[in-house]
């Protein structure tokens, strides 16, 4: 691991003692701590099937997989062309069987790379409801601060907001309740062009 600035300093003893770099608080090095920590787990929850499937996707989307490739193609199109000398060519053009041979190799690809894809998708799937939990949580905690805020400034006797206003910001958001109107409103939206 490398120890440039963006690597994430070794756990340590104690927990809440702030990190060394007086830019950050304790609650962001404690939560970056966390994420790697989730992080680390999924990456030791993979499969062998799994990493296999990266590996192979890692190295399909590289240069070098390019290159492998422009030199095992272009050797095969030279060899059987006559342009070894001392190889007798043993798939004339149209290279039937260098077609077939990239054909299967593009069907396996394609599944390597949809099972790297399909556990991504997994993994995206549950930041997502973290990032919705995370994000109805401090929905509900801010609900709650501006009802407190409200009832000390009505005591202090400080000038207030209409209170149609201060009415529909203490509501509490009801997931459930907004995600019909997401889909009661798309699908009375006209169809795109």
């Amino acid at each position: 691991m490398s120890s440039g600035p963006s690597t994430i300093p070794p756990p340590r003893d104690d927990a809440s003692a702030p990190p060394n770099d007086p830019g950050m608080s304790t609650v962001v090095y404690r939560n970056i701590r966390a994420l790697c920590e989730v992080r680390q787990r999924e990456e030791r929850r993979r499969t062998v099937s799994d990493r296999i499937a990266d590996g192979v996707t890692r190295f399909a989307g590289s240069m070098w997989c390019v290159y492998v490739h422009a030199v095992l193609f272009g050797g095969w199109i030279i060899a059987n062309v006559g342009g070894m000398p001392g190889v007798k060519p043993w798939d004339p053009f149209p290279f039937v069987m260098l077609a077939m041979f990239a054909s299967v190799e593009a069907i396996f690809l394609s599944t390597f790379i949809l099972i790297s894809q399909n556990r991504m998708t997994r993994m995206a799937d549950r930041r997502a409801e973290l990032d919705l939990q995370i994000s109805l949580l401090t929905e509900h905690e801010l609900t709650r601060a501006i009802a407190m805020l409200d009832q000390v400034a009505r005591r202090l006797g400080a000038p207030l907001p209409p209170e149609h206003e201060l009415e529909e910001i203490e509501k509490d958001v009801h997931p459930a309740k907004v995600a019909d109107a997401i889909e009661r409103v798309e699908r009375e939206a006209p169809p795109p062009d």
